[in-house]
């Protein structure tokens, strides 16, 4: 499916995702990387060692759950825009996922926006929580989602304005 339509299948999406104990300790990162290619610098990016080395070039990332901060550092260094770092306890009603931006302008902060599953359909409203967009991030800006809680584990991308 994943090569036909873009959309992964629920087996690896599921299997990409932390425990929900995990997610209950604080921010973490997910990756939803399924192919191998020659790609890694997330593991470089990631200065706590919660990205295990690659034996090949071509391997797909393994995260270390219990070891990763949710810093979010390799979330701009990821070339294919395949990480992600999930917030279940922003606030006690709202999650936050922090995405990948790369398209103009930026959302402002404390825009309201839909938020969008990962076939592109839309499953609810986000507020645009923060903008990062450091000239260490090249020209890959973060921006912060904040939505229900239930949410995060779907939202992978956002819609302005009512198109």
């Amino acid at each position: 499916m994943l090569e036909k339509t873009g959309i992964p299948e629920a087996g690896k999406v599921k299997n990409s995702l932390p425990s929900k104990e995990r997610l209950k300790e604080g921010p973490v990162a997910v990756f939803e990387c399924f192919t191998e290619i020659p790609c890694d610098p997330c593991y470089y990016s990631c200065s706590i060692g919660a990205i295990k080395e690659f034996e090949d070039i071509n391997d797909l990332p393994e995260l270390d759950f219990a070891a990763c901060t949710g810093c979010g550092k390799c979330i701009a260094n990821c070339p294919g825009l395949a990480i992600f770092v999930l917030d279940y306890n922003y606030s006690e009603e709202e999650g936050v996922v922090r995405i990948p931006y790369e398209y103009s302008p930026l959302p402002e902060e404390g825009e309201k926006v839909q938020a969008l599953d990962r076939s592109g359909e839309v499953v609810g409203e986000a507020r645009v929580e923060k903008v990062q967009n450091s000239k260490s991030q090249d020209k890959t800006a973060i921006i912060w989602l904040a939505m229900p809680r239930e949410q995060i584990l779907t939202v992978r991308n956002f819609k302005r304005g009512e198109d």
